[in-house]
């Protein structure tokens, strides 16, 4: 069985993340002397709901629950209105909590209504898909998505702690499993290409929700967002006084990506969307001279590997770069990505000519 691991996050408020089975247990000791408690959530995990109302039942504390829908229709100006007139009728104040128990989308909404309520209340996320483990849960950034992109309305705003619970990936559908292991690949190619070795050497066993690899490569995964959001919380290294990259790090794949996603209008699932943009920027790095045909082979072997996405349709270049436009990392007019120079080896493209941004497109599409 894996042995529970604790990662501690070093931002605008320090908190620390349990991975391990059995890690809802720590729930209680983060949010000691609350008054009322949301509970956001999914549906499909009303019953570690149960368990959680239960628990804060039991040691006198209101609980109101919150049910949103599925995926990324919850991360909508409509749910955050709902959960907002919740709290109002509940007269949440600044002693009470929110907890957002479910996948990314569940935490990043969840994490948003926590940022705004009376300017800010305590909030803990208890992410149950691998992909909310290893990337939404952990960082900070809260958010909804609006007719124009994903993610363009939003705040960076800490949680008090994040669990978790490697349990709750036994339940998780496979297509769902494996669409995490996307950011779990892109930490490898950016940052610790030991997990691409992992990866490549025994795949089976990576994604083996028991397994002591698959909580190995969640802690390795959680550990580098963990250091480079220590670093730098608000994504502002990467400017003219601040030229590292810096958390624009874990960006890699996410402008084609989300872009893709909004062409999709969310009907595939974020990690295949991101899988699609890794190719892309591998390839647009290629044609910029940046990246050699080896490095962009190794992209396309490990994500086909995890049955993940390497090509996308044709004929949607003017939808997709429309969407990129709009982007959080363009500057103006200028559209910027996170490239490689080699494997864990990232850097900045800025502005580059429309001709190889059309290109990649078109590798892509090959």
């Amino acid at each position: 069985m894996p042995e529970p691991v604790l990662i501690r996050v070093q931002a605008e408020r320090d908190y620390e993340v349990h991975i391990g089975p059995g890690s809802i247990a720590h729930l209680a000791s983060m949010l000691s002397g609350v008054d009322q408690v949301a509970i956001v959530y999914q549906r499909s995990v009303l019953p570690l709901v149960e368990g959680i109302r239960e628990h804060f039942a039991e040691r006198g504390a209101i609980v109101v629950a919150i049910e949103v829908p599925d995926g990324e229709a919850a991360k909508s100006i409509s749910v955050l209105e709902l959960c907002w007139q919740r709290l109002g009728e509940s007269g949440f104040t600044r002693s009470d909590a929110v907890i957002g128990v479910g996948g990314g989308a569940v935490t990043d909404l969840a994490g948003f209504v926590a940022a705004t309520w009376l300017r800010g209340i305590r909030n803990i996320n208890v992410p149950t898909t691998l992909l909310g483990m290893v990337d939404a849960a952990v960082g900070g950034k809260t958010g909804i998505n609006t007719a124009s992109g994903k993610n363009l309305v939003g705040a960076f705003y800490s949680p008090v702690g994040v669990i978790c619970d490697l349990d709750s990936l036994a339940t998780l559908p496979r297509p769902d499993l494996l669409a995490g292991m996307a950011e779990v690949a892109k930490v490898g190619l950016t940052s610790d290409p030991t997990i691409l070795t992992d990866l490549l050497g025994d795949v089976v066993a990576c994604c083996d929700p028991s397994g002591v690899l698959m909580a190995d490569l969640i802690r390795r995964a959680v550990q580098v967002k963990a250091d480079v959001v220590s670093a730098d919380f608000r994504e502002v290294s990467s400017s003219a006084k601040r030229p590292a990259l810096g958390r624009e790090v874990l960006n890699y794949g996410h402008t084609f990506g989300h872009a893709v996603e909004l062409v999709e209008d969310y009907r595939l699932r974020h990690g295949e969307a991101i899988a699609v943009g890794m190719i892309y920027v591998a390839e647009l790095a290629r044609l910029a001279g940046l990246l050699g045909a080896a490095e962009v082979a190794t992209h396309r072997e490990v994500l086909g590997s995890l049955g993940l996405p390497t090509s996308y349709v044709p004929g949607r270049w003017p939808e997709l770069l429309g969407a990129m436009a709009i982007d959080k990392k363009a500057r103006g007019a200028k559209l910027r990505f996170v490239v490689l120079t080699g494997i864990g080896a990232p850097v900045e493209l800025a502005d580059p000519d429309p001709q190889l941004l059309l290109a990649a497109y078109d590798a892509v599409t090959a």
